[in-house]
């Protein structure tokens, strides 16, 4: 029988990251996803791609070729931070999560899926990912995204606690600031690099917000900025290590300023930093994040040992293999 892996939000940006590594090793991948009207599509355009399904169509499928699913990477989210639409964001982030997490359950598939750093809030709490149902609970996230991350990762670690069935391998992800190619259909969600490479290669001036607290210099709002290539390699490496279980950070483990990689951005088209700082926008102050840094401790003591992407590596390589290419995409 065919083994299929399935990845939700397969055509965006960490998801068409993973599914071209997967098709490149040779593995038959399933896309769910919406690709609407835009370029999407040119995220999994270099690939081969066994098929597709919609998001609403998904159970239908389950039901109808589940069999020959081996893995399920669920990457597909209602991901802006500023989204107002709380029962959209429930409906997609948590309900639809919940789906699949009791069907791979059933079905004994192995479920490697999205959380994020936003369910850290502020960091009042720090940004250790423990799995104890007391420590989720101290978390406040700032948005509505956040919370419906934290909400399913407490569901899953209460069903493990509960000790009700569960996937053979079950696997949570606490991405950090993710950056790298394939992003560009997000809008103002991009990370500031896609956003202002143009303008920095053209010797152009960038906008970075000032700071509104003392404690914090302009552009010194600091960041875990980690690279895609790394977010790959993990899920890659959980794959290949079925009995690993748990909710892990995916970071860099070091706090870097905006201003770090606006400057790593100009070193990589060959110009000299050039920034401006303007106001932040009223509304997003108080609910925004000047400090993350994810705690690595838990991924090393479960066995990943690949070395993490530096900033200034990491950002020279996006613009030279990517950004500055005629065709961009992964």
């Amino acid at each position: 029988m065919t083994a299929l892996t399935i990845i939700t939000g397969g055509a965006g940006f960490i998801g068409s990251n993973i599914a071209a590594a997967l098709a490149d090793r040779g593995e038959e991948v399933v896309i769910c996803d919406r690709l609407g009207s835009g370029d999407k599509w040119r995220n999994l355009a270099k690939h081969l791609i066994t098929g597709f399904v919609s998001p609403q169509d998904l159970p239908g499928w389950l039901s109808a070729r589940g069999g020959s699913v081996k893995s399920v990477i669920h990457m597909g989210a209602i991901s802006a931070t500023t989204e107002t639409d709380v029962d959209l964001i429930t409906d997609t982030n948590i309900k639809f999560s919940t789906l699949l997490w009791d069907w791979c359950a059933a079905h004994d598939v192995p479920l490697i899926y999205a959380s994020s750093a936003a369910t850290y809030g502020d960091g009042a709490q720090g940004f250790v990912d423990d799995n104890d149902p007391a420590c989720l609970a101290r978390l406040r996230p700032l948005n509505a995204y956040g919370w419906s991350k934290l909400a399913f990762d407490r569901f899953v670690v209460d069903q493990v606690r509960r000790g009700r069935r569960r996937p053979r391998q079950w696997a949570g992800l606490k991405f950090f600031n993710a950056y790298g190619p394939n992003e560009y259909h997000k809008g103002e969600m991009m990370s500031v690099v896609a956003k202002n490479h143009a303008i920095a290669a053209a010797g152009g001036r960038v906008r970075l917000f000032r700071s509104h607290r003392p404690d914090y210099a302009d552009g010194g709002q600091l960041r875990d900025f980690v690279y895609v290539r790394d977010c790959v390699d993990v899920v890659l490496w959980l794959l290949e290590h079925p009995s690993v279980h748990g909710i892990f950070n995916v970071a860099t483990g070091q706090a870097r300023s905006f201003a770090d990689l606006m400057t790593a951005l100009y070193h990589a088209v060959g110009r000299e930093p050039a920034i401006d700082y303007i106001d932040m926008p009223a509304p997003l102050r108080t609910r925004y994040q000047y400090f993350t840094q994810g705690d690595l401790t838990r991924l090393r003591d479960a066995g990943y040992r690949a070395p993490m992407t530096g900033l200034e590596d990491g950002v020279t390589e996006y613009v030279q293999r990517f950004l500055s290419q005629p065709d961009p995409y992964r």
